[in-house]
């Protein structure tokens, strides 16, 4: 297997200083951090800053984001707390439109739970930047039936399950532009930096 780009990888669900250092080591292509209530890894704007602050150039940081105002949005990306808004719950065109026009220069990544062909295809339409195909809500650490994302015609971030066991069956399976993974980077609920270097290490083993 050969893959003609780089794959990308996505750490999500950073929420303390010792994450940061360990992203810092191993160099993803982004981090993760949450803003949604509901979510465990929720962390607050100020402790993202902070997070951000000492985060490594190079590596962008990504919010994630459930059904919240685009101003709240917009007012993270204003301060540079992130780079990328990653959308995961119901929001629309219209919503994107929102927040486009309070943020022009935001980069956005839109998240889909992926059963069937159908959502491929929803998916496919999407006016965000990229698309993230996952499992559910997210962050369920189960897989869906990554054949469905087999001939996707625009790039995207794959997610759900992803293991650094099974990393290399991803991308050949699916050929995503990236991978992104939170809960089975944890042991405890808390990020492994053991289980996050195995898993950059598995996807840039890959022959590219």
């Amino acid at each position: 297997m050969t893959i003609p780009y780089p794959i990308r990888i996505k750490i999500c669900g950073l929420s303390r200083p010792e994450d940061i250092a360990c992203a810092n080591d191993v160099r993803p292509d982004f981090v993760g951090f949450v803003f949604a209530p509901a979510s465990r890894r929720c962390i607050t704007p100020e402790r993202a800053a902070a997070l951000r602050a000492a985060l490594a150039p190079g590596i962008d940081a990504v919010g994630v984001f459930v059904d919240q105002p685009p101003e709240f949005i917009a007012s993270l990306l204003a301060a540079r707390t992130i780079d990328w808004a990653q959308l995961h719950g119901h929001e629309s065109p219209d919503y994107i439109a929102r927040l486009r026009a309070l943020a022009p220069s935001a980069r956005l990544i839109q998240a889909f739970s992926v059963r069937t062909p159908d959502d491929i295809a929803r998916a496919a339409a999407s006016p965000a930047d990229r698309v993230l195909l996952d499992h559910g809500a997210g962050g369920t650490g189960a897989a869906f039936d990554w054949t469905l994302a087999a001939g996707f015609p625009r790039p995207y971030l794959l997610a759900g399950g992803i293991t650094p066991d099974n990393a290399a069956d991803a991308i050949r399976a699916a050929r995503p532009w990236g991978l992104d993974a939170s809960s089975s980077l944890e042991t405890d609920r808390l990020k492994d930096p053991a289980k996050i270097r195995a898993f950059v290490s598995a996807i840039r083993a890959c022959p590219s």
